[in-house]
């Protein structure tokens, strides 16, 4: 699971709507079930299926469906996406998600669903490549004599690497890469924001390799 501490559970009022309220008694007798939220009531973001489990079932559960990519991102400046990476990465069934740089990231883009989300931080480029193994890894990039993303054959078994906001891939970075990807733009920007980046990207893998749920 993810590095450091972590924000609080934004659990919604009862008057919001959102989840549901204590269940009624007797209890289901299931071990996946959380006796304080049976208890209170469960408010959290999360799919019913999941409603009143414990969050290690929910993982668990999570860990024998995940897709066979995974997600990388350098963090040498502190990038605030990286939340809407994660949360992203949650929402595609991401394999993991890898903070390359910096282990310190804003989770409140998350939405704490880096509790959901396996997230390890590696040091270095060097220590990604390591980490990845066999696994190539394909950077998303504008860059020239990148390939359209629209037209690759993106690998079953992958990891994904986006550079931070603005500047994009290092060098190093770019070196680690089997291939570099482009999206395709059409307005006056050259570039797009990170976390939109990588949730086209994470798209693309779904599009081409995940089955419809």
């Amino acid at each position: 699971m993810s590095d450091g501490p972590q924000d609080a559970t934004p659990d919604l009022p009862a008057e919001s709507g959102i989840g549901v309220g204590p269940h009624p008694r007797p209890w289901p007798d299931d071990p996946r079930l959380d006796p304080d939220l049976l208890a209170a009531g469960d408010r959290r973001n999360v799919l019913d299926r999941y409603r009143y489990w414990h969050l290690d079932a929910i993982v668990a559960d999570l860990d024998t469906r995940r897709h066979e990519f995974g997600i990388a991102i350098e963090n040498w400046h502190h990038d605030r996406n990286i939340g809407t990476v994660v949360r992203t990465a949650n929402a595609f069934l991401a394999r993991e998600v890898v903070i390359v740089g910096r282990r310190r990231w804003n989770r409140r883009g998350a939405m704490v669903t880096d509790r959901y989300q396996h997230v390890v931080h590696v040091e270095t480029i060097a220590q990604l490549r390591a980490h990845a193994g066999d696994v190539p890894i394909v950077g998303v990039d504008n860059l020239p004599g990148s390939v359209p993303i629209e037209t690759f054959a993106l690998p079953r078994k992958v990891i994904l690497l986006f550079g931070q906001e603005s500047v994009g891939l290092t060098d190093e970075a770019r070196a680690a890469c089997a291939a570099v990807c482009s999206i395709a733009q059409y307005g006056s920007t050259r570039s797009i924001n990170a976390g939109v980046a990588a949730g086209i990207a994470m798209h693309a893998w779904i599009r081409a390799h995940a089955a419809l749920p």
